[in-house]
């Protein structure tokens, strides 16, 4: 029986190192950019952040964090899981949203790029809406911005 868990990890620890340099190499694979310029561990020293881990039986099988952008919005960073099987990325994001709206936070956003075909269509799946990019998005046509109304 697979039994999935998620809960809030250390983000320099050995494991959730394995999992963001996979995504790195996957991200870059994918898009040409691993996406380590747009978030850094430090990001979680901002108040109201969070970085998990979700484990299948006990085993690290992927990750998620979010990051405080205002008063009532964060940003969905470092979304990952091994297998694409299983609602392990469901579980992450629908348990980041939770602890998002647990927080106070009303709305969260993410940007990924267009050609990643299948996180775009994972983010549509999961009730986003395609939304003006935002920040240092703003002006790059290889991106598209979701948002999400937490309710």
């Amino acid at each position: 029986m697979i039994n999935i868990s998620i809960a809030e990890e250390d983000i320099n620890s050995s494991d959730a190192t394995a999992l963001i340099e996979e995504l790195s190499r996957e991200l870059g694979r994918i898009t040409g950019d691993s996406g380590q310029s747009s978030f850094t561990n430090t990001d979680l020293d901002i108040p109201r952040s969070l970085f998990v881990i979700a484990r299948e039986n006990g085993e690290a099988n992927g990750c998620g964090a979010f990051r405080e952008i205002s008063t009532d919005i964060a940003e969905i960073k470092r979304m990952y899981a091994r297998k694409k099987s299983d609602g392990i990325g469901h579980k992450i994001l629908h348990h980041l949203e939770e602890k998002a709206k647990e927080l106070g936070y009303s709305k969260v956003i993410l940007e990924t790029r267009k050609c990643n075909e299948r996180a775009v269509m994972f983010y549509l799946k999961n009730g986003y809406k395609v939304t003006i990019n935002y920040g240092k998005y703003e002006n790059l046509e290889e991106s598209v911005c979701f948002e999400k109304y937490l309710c």
